[in-house]
């Protein structure tokens, strides 16, 4: 039967009985020319300039489908439709997507960056960055919180993770975080930023960084952070402080190492041993993990670390002290001493005081202790405000700067100590500096308080005058004058 005989048989065109002929199964419909859009075709010239000025802009403000057609509609008289145009683009971008290039990941090698999750500290909601520390060959991971990204939080995160792994990686790929790079230079280079350049040459670490925006250059860590978020801190993370927090983190990374993962054979430990036989040894000492910088102390006892203000004692006045900046604590120092430390402030334009540093200049300066700031927010036991109401009462002025004088033992013992001291001198009704210092000292030097008022005469006593019945009776019959 011929091709015509059979196309009349069967009642389907003689194109369709070729390609039965020519193919054993249908090959389906196959373009062999190019499309032809004959009313875009004097457009795609325009499209493609707008599509290549897209690539400068933010990514949220680039061209769609529905914008190419609107501007070729209002602004080239364009008589098409929208069809044609959402077609050509979505060629366009198929044609400009980026491929890539299978990874093979040798032992000893490591990846690092931060993420973000809501947590909540302290009864607060608030945003966590957290710290992730991938080993890719293994698949073993490091994971630890802090309230900001900032460059001792980076530094202290890589001595937890190398503490938690024992072991120091030969070379750690970052992104371009500028806590890590100060400066990308023409050649490509990186100038490393101050802090975590000392902190490579302590731990003699190759840096390698990834294409700036190119996160994928780092997909294991960058995973990690997802993972991490997803299945850490889903619900919501709720712990007493950050410490409670990351000590959970840490478990929760070293159970991880008993499962084994897709397309393995071994178990995320296993494949850790030999992470681990091609890392270094770690230093004897780790690296200090702070921020480092000078400043003034000012007229009112501040020193400033960025954007807040610390106390210091007011004897250092106006010199010029060191400041280190740790991830939850603030360091002053002057000379070879410390003078000063302080819980790190995360807010701006905040001031944090000690309200024992300026007690001295209270005791000066009797008249600015009600107004006095430092004191404002400084919660003592009740026994206290007892003690300076009794004070005052029988001393007046003179009373509020011996109260102030027993508040400078504060600077010497502890509080428990100091409160159990006062409870016991106003039961005694003995309501001077001296015998609560008395008292403390036999506290603390755990011998017994032998307080003999009559050994004592210049210890304030309370006298305590006693009315007669005659005159109450004449104050209620009236009588009285």
């Amino acid at each position: 039967m011929s091709q015509r005989a059979a196309a009349r048989h069967f009642g389907i065109s003689r194109d369709s009985v070729k390609k039965m002929l020519s193919f054993s199964v249908p090959p389906g419909y196959r373009r062999t020319a190019p499309l032809n859009r004959p009313k875009l075709g004097g457009f795609t010239e325009i499209i493609d300039q707008w599509l290549r000025e897209d690539l400068a802009q933010n990514r949220k403000q680039r061209h769609t489908a529905k914008r190419v057609f609107e501007r070729l509609r209002d602004e080239h008289g364009f008589t098409g439709g929208y069809t044609i145009v959402k077609d050509y683009l979505r060629g366009h971008r198929r044609c400009g997507r980026e491929m890539f290039v299978p990874l093979h990941h040798p032992p000893g090698h490591a990846q690092a960056d931060f993420g973000e999750a809501m947590v909540v500290i302290g009864g607060a909601e608030q945003k966590a960055h957290f710290f992730a520390f991938d080993l890719p060959h293994s698949d073993a991971c490091f994971l630890r919180a802090y309230p900001a990204a900032t460059a001792e939080a980076w530094v202290d995160g890589h001595v937890h993770a190398f503490a938690f792994f024992g072991g120091v990686p030969q070379s750690v790929l970052y992104d371009n975080d500028r806590c890590l790079v100060a400066r990308i230079l023409a050649d490509g280079s990186r100038k490393r930023a101050r802090l975590f350049s000392g902190f490579l040459s302590h731990y003699l670490i190759r840096d390698r960084y990834g294409r700036p925006g190119k996160g994928n250059d780092k997909g294991g860590v960058e995973g990690l952070v997802g993972w991490g978020r997803r299945t850490f801190m889903v619900p919501l993370p709720r712990f007493a402080t950050w410490e409670d927090f990351n000590i959970w983190l840490e478990e929760q990374c070293r159970k991880r190492h008993a499962d084994i993962l897709r397309g393995h054979t071994e178990t995320i430990g296993q494949r850790l041993a030999r992470d681990l036989k091609a890392m270094a040894d770690l230093p004897p000492v780790p690296f200090d993990a702070c921020d480092q910088a000078t400043g003034r102390v000012s007229s009112q006892a501040l020193v400033r670390y960025k954007t807040n203000d610390y106390s210091v004692p007011v004897a250092y006045g106006h010199r010029d002290v060191w400041v280190r900046g740790y991830v939850d604590q603030v360091v002053i120092g002057c000379g070879a001493e410390i003078i000063a430390r302080h819980p790190r402030c995360y807010d701006r334009e905040d001031m944090v005081f000690d309200p024992i540093h300026y007690l001295p200049l209270l005791e000066k300066k009797i008249g600015a202790l009600d107004q006095a700031a430092p004191l404002a927010e400084w919660d003592l036991p009740s026994e206290f405000q007892t003690l300076r109401r009794l004070m005052e009462a029988r001393m007046n002025k003179a009373g509020r700067r011996e109260y102030v004088q027993v508040l400078r033992l504060l600077e010497i013992f502890d509080l428990d100590d100091l409160q159990v001291a006062i409870k016991r001198a106003l039961r005694l009704g003995a309501v001077g500096f001296d015998a609560i210092k008395h008292l403390v000292l036999c506290r603390v030097e755990k011998r017994p308080a032998k307080l003999d008022l009559d050994v004592y005469p210049y210890l304030p006593r309370a006298n305590i005058g006693k009315t007669s019945a005659a005159s109450y009776l004449c104050l209620v019959s009236g009588d009285a004058a």
